[in-house]
């Protein structure tokens, strides 16, 4: 006799013993892997622990029911029913069909006296006198039934029978639910961390594989250069020199665009930086486009006087990208002017290039990556002004662009 319920084998109906099946096909994985994951749920033997005692019946389960099974996934078997988790049963001999069909619960107290159910096939079947049963909703969709059944009557309309087992249902469901959405989470992840894992080798790839070779080139042209050439070698020489630098420019440009675009962002070495440091990085640069093109007119007003909070490299790479385009795309007869003051309690960095007025449509798409200019100066990627929008934004300031008929500005502003 069993502790609980009172109830031996012996007292059974001869239907209602063993009345489960091994599943029909076992290949069959959607229903396996649902019921591998009520499985999972671990409040759920509790759950029909208690769903035993508070009714007084000896049979409680988990079903997973479907237009053609019903498997069950979770079972608490006080009474010599037979059933294990996995196994099955006829759907069209269970009322659980008819829950599935109708999405309402079923409370049936004594069989004998219900005049709905005391002729139903299933109670004679299984030699049923009390049976209760709610939907199990998974994704707001139809799952299966949470179900206990008994060959005794009992008392359960008038109770708290049917809130408990509605209440315990939703808390089934919602554990399903969870499932799901850990899972996805968890696939997420993985596709995230293959996406880190493959920007660090394209990062890898441009910082090393490129670089090296490049390296060994540059190095090529130096030593060559302690050599004594002809002007003709010496032309190569200068043009080789030009190159490496504009192939490094790029390689700088791409990896920056890699670590924005792909996840890994700039990450800005911000400090305070006294003005007489800041003043000199941004000369320097300066100074160095003006070597490179000394055909070209290029005017500055340097004049920081207060403390700033940025990275210093990269607001000297935003200076030089906003110089370079502005020397490509300007006006060659027109000087180009390079500010960088400290005002109104804000650090403000603008170039200024002669010129007709950017069309409204370039305007629009100007900051974005790949995007370059008139189709007769097209150079480089179209990345030089998108890296210096996100050097910006990175700084928690913005980058501006003012044009009309007489001149073109980009101009960086941060507070202070």
């Amino acid at each position: 006799m069993d502790s609980e319920s009172g109830t031996t084998t012996d007292d059974l109906p001869d239907d209602l013993t063993a009345k489960a099946s091994t599943p029909r096909d076992a290949a069959l994985p959607e229903l396996l892997a649902d019921v591998a994951k009520v499985a999972k749920i671990e409040v759920v033997p509790q759950i029909l622990e208690v769903v035993c005692q508070t009714t007084g019946m000896g049979f409680a389960a988990v079903a997973r029911v479907t237009k053609d099974r019903w498997m069950a996934c979770a079972v608490r078997d006080e009474i010599g029913f037979g059933l294990l988790p996995g196994g099955e049963l006829e759907v069209a001999t269970t009322i659980c069909d008819e829950i599935r069909d109708n999405q309402t619960a079923v409370v049936i107290d004594h069989v004998a006296e219900d005049p709905v159910w005391r002729d139903h096939h299933t109670p004679l079947k299984y030699g049923l006198q009390s049976y209760i049963s709610t939907p199990i909703h998974h994704n707001g969709q139809f799952f299966g039934t949470l179900c206990a059944i008994d060959p005794r009557p009992a008392n359960l309309r008038g109770t708290q029978a049917l809130a408990t087992f509605e209440l315990f249902a939703k808390l089934i469901g919602s554990h399903l639910d969870a499932q799901d959405r850990l899972a996805e989470s968890q696939v997420a992840l993985a596709t995230s961390q293959r996406a880190s894992e493959l920007r660090d080798q394209f990062i890898a790839v441009l910082g090393h594989d490129l670089r090296n070779p490049l390296a060994a080139i540059n190095g090529g042209t130096r030593l060559l250069r302690k050599e004594p050439t002809r002007e003709k070698a010496e032309f190569i020489l200068r043009q080789m020199d030009q190159s490496v630098a504009r192939m490094a420019g790029l390689i700088d440009d791409v990896m920056d665009f890699a670590r924005v675009r792909l996840g890994g962002g700039f990450g800005l070495e911000a400090r305070a930086v006294p003005p007489e440091a800041l003043n000199q990085s941004l000369e320097q640069l300066v100074a160095e486009l003006r070597s490179a093109q000394p055909h070209r007119r290029i005017e500055s007003e340097i004049a920081v006087s207060q403390t700033v909070v940025c990275d210093q490299a990269r607001i000297a790479q935003m200076l030089s990208n906003l110089l370079g385009n502005a020397l490509t795309h300007g006006d060659p007869a027109k000087p180009v002017r390079v500010e960088a003051v400290t005002r109104d309690g804000q650090f403000v960095l603008a170039v200024v290039n002669g010129g007709p007025a950017i069309p409204p449509e370039t305007m629009a798409k100007l900051f974005q990556p790949f995007t370059r200019g008139s189709a007769e100066m097209q150079q480089g990627l179209g990345l030089g002004l998108y890296i210096a929008s996100e050097i910006a934004r990175s700084h928690g300031g913005a980058l501006a662009l003012e044009s009309d008929d007489q001149e073109t500005r980009f101009s960086f502003s941060k507070r202070l």
